[in-house]
């Protein structure tokens, strides 16, 4: 028995059978990605709990997957496949590709800016201080930079990073009430 997997589609094609009613779309990436940029029309459906909570699509139309840059999509095109449960494709290029042929895209931006970014410029904010303390002020603070360098590779190897919680906690990433 093969491995099932996936069908590389181009932007046009993949709006084509969407447009033809033989399709759906479905993005892959977290919620807070999702909030701030999407493919008009996109079901989200994040790949963290794709395995426990399947795709709870209505009918058995072909299914068409998305991320942003198509890199997800292709890393794991198996797994996909079978949640799928049947011929299941993929946008090449993601809805970077997307959006760049001029697609429909819905942007939020009162959306918090994606988790990951938000740690990548909270931690090279925190590194660049370090340096610039530890040049200017005293080699103590190189600590710092250290410091944030052991939390990113502790985060790498083990998966739980502890500054995506304490942002998640921030008044910009808590939702609005009504």
């Amino acid at each position: 028995m093969t491995p099932q997997t996936t069908t590389p589609l181009t932007p046009d094609d993949a709006a084509q059978r969407l447009a033809d009613g033989r399709a759906v779309l479905v993005d892959i990436r977290e919620p807070d990605e999702f909030a701030r940029r999407r493919a008009r029309g996109a079901l989200s459906r994040p790949l963290s709990t794709l395995e426990s909570q399947g795709l709870g699509l209505p009918d058995a139309r072909e299914v068409i997957f998305t991320c942003r840059t198509g890199m997800r999509t292709g890393a794991n095109g198996q797994r996909l496949a079978q949640v799928c449960g049947g011929r299941a494709y993929v946008v090449e290029g993601g809805l970077d590709a997307w959006d760049a042929a001029g697609l429909p895209v819905d942007h939020n931006a009162k959306a918090p800016l994606e988790m990951m970014r938000q740690v990548q410029i909270g931690a090279g904010v925190l590194v660049l201080i370090g340096v610039v303390l530890g040049l200017l002020v005293s080699p103590l603070f190189f600590g710092l930079a250290g410091f944030v360098g052991a939390g990113l590779t502790f985060a790498g190897v083990t998966g739980f990073c502890g500054m995506a919680r304490l942002l998640a906690l921030a008044p910009w990433n808590r939702p609005a009430v009504a």
